[in-house]
């Protein structure tokens, strides 16, 4: 069985790559953020109240930089907008014959009665806005 070297070479070099894009954890209030720019991948998550965020959406990580900052908005007004527009879309994922499954692939656990902290609330409400936005969807 013949090799091409080449492609060893490729893989090598894939592998290598892959290993030095190591991304930046950031520590916050016991919430570790994780954020890989080159795959628009944002991770918040809270080991001791056992939640995690995964933000995987192109575009999603450049548009946020783009946005109001944490500060201008107060939990309470997030949470509220977030449990209005996270129901909706757990009631479009549970339709698959009414809305897109690729759009609506997975219900989000949002419980009103658990305090996630204004950054995972930020973060939650600017994902839906960015996934309305981006995908012409209306919550």
């Amino acid at each position: 069985m013949k090799i091409d070297i080449r492609i060893v070479a490729v893989l090598l070099i894939g592998v290598i790559f892959a290993m030095s894009c190591k991304s930046k954890d950031i520590q916050k209030d016991g919430i570790t953020a994780v954020n890989e720019s080159e795959r628009d991948t944002i991770v918040i998550e809270n080991k001791e109240l056992e939640y995690e965020i995964i933000i995987i959406d192109y575009g999603f990580d450049s548009w946020l930089a783009t946005q109001r900052p944490m500060e201008y908005y107060t939990q309470p007004t997030l949470e509220s907008k977030n449990l209005f527009w996270v129901t909706t879309y757990n009631q479009r994922v549970l339709r698959p014959d009414l809305y897109n499954p690729d759009l609506y692939m997975r219900t989000i656990d949002y419980d009103p009665k658990i305090d996630y902290g204004m950054e995972v609330n930020y973060l939650l409400y600017k994902y839906l806005e960015f996934f309305q936005k981006k995908y012409k969807q209306k919550l």
